[in-house]
């Protein structure tokens, strides 16, 4: 069995490996302001690495294959979903997503932390199926200012922007199933208060075990 789907890997903060990354699982609606935040604190922070996921749909403009995502067809995605290379994936506005378990599973068991930027499809996957992960919904501050970010990036047609606009309700409802909620209503503020929570995880008892005996071992 992988090692990330392991039981005894999943549940609450208590059942963490030592030694083992922080699986971080970021979503919000399209138009949310995930992505913006999350390279925000990955151009700051340490032993933080960013999950690239594949996805079926075209690059938009200035996107580069291997960095926004891997761009790959129907065929090729759904091959590799067949020989068990995803650890989830799904359908959101007409195309394929996906998380490659390989990466994941390299990363976290050499202690290195790492952010998944996936929509609440996926997030609702990796609670399904018991994966230990931290959690994070990013909130856009209203319908009016989400429906403006999505028409401004002009970066869909009128149906899907449509097709996106009409989801949003549902996928902003799933808050309720995340650890923690951040408020997109300032870039500066919201990134700080992301990085915080990575941060304030890291700094967990039980993520801490190994560290505290250490110092613990130098008093008489």
């Amino acid at each position: 069995m992988s090692e990330i789907l392991k039981p005894e890997s999943a549940g609450s903060p208590a059942a963490v490996e030592p030694g083992r990354g922080i699986l971080f699982v970021i979503s919000s609606p399209s138009g949310g302001g995930k992505g913006t935040l999350i390279r925000r604190i990955l151009t700051h922070m340490p032993r933080l690495g960013y999950s690239v996921s594949w996805t079926t749909r075209a690059p938009r403009q200035g996107e580069v294959d291997g960095r926004e995502y891997h761009f790959v067809t129907p065929e090729d995605f759904m091959a590799a979903r067949k020989r068990g290379e995803f650890l989830e994936w799904a359908s959101v506005h007409g195309n394929f997503y996906a998380t490659s378990l390989k990466v994941v599973e390299r990363e976290l068991a050499a202690g290195r932390d790492i952010v998944l930027e996936i929509d609440v499809q996926g997030a609702a996957t990796l609670r399904r199926i018991g994966i230990e992960a931290v959690s994070v919904f990013i909130m856009p501050p209203s319908f009016e200012i989400l429906r403006r970010r999505l028409t401004g990036r002009q970066s869909e047609n009128s149906e899907t922007l449509a097709l996106r606009l009409q989801n949003s309700r549902g996928e902003v409802e799933h808050y309720r199933e995340f650890d923690y909620v951040v408020l997109n209503d300032d870039v500066d503020r919201a990134a700080t208060q992301l990085a915080s929570i990575v941060y304030a995880e890291r700094a967990r008892r039980v993520r801490q075990e190994r560290l505290a005996e250490r110092v613990l071992a130098t008093f008489p």
